[in-house]
């Protein structure tokens, strides 16, 4: 099987052929043939957006200690576990045993899903053993606490936010982790892969079909109306957009034909910090402080009691055959 390093293509110029210098079982650094280069991370992670930048703004490193504080509790288990599923069922359809080569996570932050597709997969049997990753997303027993139960598809993560990655690394120390933003062309050959993720991401959904292989499949996972409705209330946080379904719909059509559709609604029964914590993780991070949001929940009685209610999408690219 590939390593993940063959599945990139390079972002300044576009040449395949990436190679990687290692480092204690980790990338050291990334090359393309014409001579642009990234260096690596104590942790492995490589920051592509060096001197090119981007308009948005990455999860702080509080926004991401609070989410991963909120799913390393549980919570939203069965959300990974129906991502997981999808997954499974879209390769289980086309009797596509032994399963994918090759994951693109694309907003994967600290890890969590990917580490539930990856460990679905390598229990189903769905794994490649044997893989070789020239020391990228090393899968050889002993390098990390995941590493044995993630021997084989080549797994590329890529996220706004070098923080993110680095709780990645701990948590799926398979995977690739890459700096950069999903709304740019993705650092990936054409039919590089066989699932994308995009959970709670930016839906860059042309990219998604190109670097897809014709029989891939994309998973997304989008908050329906009434996500987290009470906790929304109680801080001010942004309401979920009623037409965000619709929307999603058409932003598909023409690029991927929808497999499936799956509803999962979580009740979860929260504490004060817990329920800081949810609203904390997403967007409001970026325009509510903690504390303004500790001080918002401050005069209520807990649990707070919410649903987490998203809809797991099962995508396949478009044909027009």
């Amino acid at each position: 099987m590939a390593s993940a390093v063959g599945l990139l293509a390079c972002p300044v110029c576009g040449e395949a052929g990436l190679t990687a210098t290692s480092r204690r079982s980790r990338v050291g650094g990334l090359s393309c043939p014409a001579g642009h280069h990234w260096d690596a991370n104590r942790q492995g992670v490589v920051n592509l957006l060096t001197g090119a930048g981007t308009r948005f703004t990455p999860d702080t490193p509080d926004m991401v200690a609070a989410r991963d504080r909120f799913l390393g509790a549980g919570h939203y288990e069965p959300i990974a576990a129906a991502v997981a599923t999808a997954v499974l069922d879209a390769f289980d359809a086309l009797d596509a045993r032994p399963g994918p080569a090759a994951v693109l996570d694309a907003g994967a932050g600290t890890g969590y899903y990917l580490d539930a597709v990856l460990t679905a997969l390598a229990a189903s049997g769905g794994s490649m053993p044997g893989a070789e990753t020239d020391g990228v997303g090393s899968t050889e027993p002993g390098t990390g606490p995941g590493a044995a139960r993630h021997r084989g598809p080549a797994a590329v993560a890529t996220d706004l936010s070098p923080v993110a990655l680095r709780r990645l690394t701990r948590a799926v120390p398979a995977a690739l982790p890459l700096v950069w933003d999903t709304w740019r062309r993705l650092p990936l050959r054409d039919a590089a892969v066989d699932v994308v993720l995009a959970v709670f991401a930016p839906r860059n959904l042309p990219e998604f079909a190109r670097v897809l292989t014709d029989g891939g499949v994309l998973v997304l996972v989008t908050p329906q109306p009434g996500h987290l409705d009470r906790l929304r209330r109680l801080t001010g946080m942004l309401a979920v957009d009623p037409d965000k379904e619709a929307r999603v719909r058409d932003a598909v059509r023409g690029h991927f034909t929808v497999v499936a559709e799956r509803d999962v609604d979580v009740p979860l029964r929260l504490g004060l910090d817990e329920a800081a914590d949810a609203a904390f993780m997403g967007p409001a991070g970026h325009h509510l402080g903690a504390e303004e949001l500790t001080a918002r929940l401050s005069g209520v009685t807990p649990p707070v009691d919410v649903d987490a209610r998203v809809t797991v999408h099962t995508l396949r690219p478009w044909s027009a055959d």
